[in-house]
């Protein structure tokens, strides 16, 4: 039937041809030629059943994808399901703006603070440490240095020949009387002036402006079933631990603040607490 169909179409166009032939003047020769031309356009526009594009649409109605557009189909499950800090995009916001006016702000301690550590005491200038941050991500962590050179070796002596300093270490990780600490140090420490370059690590995203204190992977144990908790934040540059006692609190209060800042976080409480911190800070006797 189709054979046909087709074979009186072929011949009306054949027709056609003629009478605009016979139209215009054309010679026989031309009017073959075209007829011939008709013939090959035809031939082209007609479905080849072979063809892998008709079967894959014949195939219940199914097209496969292209390469590129499979991986992109990757890449935007992979984001949906990638896990996204505390806060999203409104405390990352307000960590690019609180930590970019306060380094404009600080600007001249920043130059200072490198010349008196440089001329008091040499060496480098920054103390970085690998510390542990969101969804278990390492990154280092800047401090302006306070300690000797060799601060593990003259603690591991200090821990070795003094146990009541071992015992103050074990329980929270830190000693009033740490034999490390320089004497600018001890200055910078009382005044927290030593962890402003931590503001660059809020601008890079390894950190955050309030948030429980950045760990090393030893004292997230010491975390135990709250650990999921820490992993869910950026680690911040004060927080609930800062505005409550700071170093006069046992580690495991700080566990629990910062369990507690997570669980019930809000944009508004981060305002609170950074509000908080300032007055915090100047609490000396609450400093190593």
């Amino acid at each position: 039937m189709s054979n046909v169909i087709e074979s009186n179409l072929r011949h009306r166009d054949d027709l056609a041809i003629e009478d605009w032939a016979i139209l215009v003047g054309a010679r026989p020769a031309a009017t073959l030629l075209l007829r011939r031309e008709s013939d090959a356009a035809a031939t082209s526009n007609t479905p080849d059943p072979s063809s892998p594009q008709l079967n894959a649409s014949q195939d219940h109605g199914t097209v496969s994808l292209e390469p590129d557009m499979q991986m992109a189909s990757i890449e935007d499950d992979a984001r949906r399901d990638r896990p996204q800090p505390l806060g999203g995009w409104a405390k990352r916001l307000l960590d690019l703006m609180v930590a970019s006016t306060a380094l404009i702000l600080a600007g001249p301690i920043l130059v200072l603070i490198p010349l008196l550590i440089k001329v008091t005491t040499g060496g480098p200038v920054l103390f970085v440490h690998r510390r542990i941050g969101f969804n278990g991500k390492v990154f280092d962590c800047y401090k302006f240095r306070t300690m000797v050179p060799n601060a593990e070796e003259v603690l591991e002596r200090h821990l070795n020949s003094n146990p009541q300093a071992a015992q103050e270490w074990a329980a929270n990780q830190k000693l009033k009387c740490d034999p490390r600490i320089l004497f600018l140090g001890k200055m910078l420490r009382k005044s927290s002036l030593d962890e402003l370059p931590q503001l660059f690590n809020i601008l890079r995203g390894d950190m955050s402006c309030v948030g429980p204190r950045p760990v090393v992977a030893d004292e997230l144990q010491r975390y135990g079933a709250a650990s999921h908790e820490y992993l869910k934040t950026r680690p911040g540059l004060t927080g609930l631990w800062q505005i409550n006692g700071r170093n006069m609190t046992e580690y495991s209060h700080r566990v629990l603040l910062d369990t507690q800042y997570v669980r019930t976080w809000s944009l508004r409480r981060d305002l609170s607490i950074l509000m908080r911190t300032i007055p915090a800070i100047m609490k000396f006797d609450q400093t190593s």
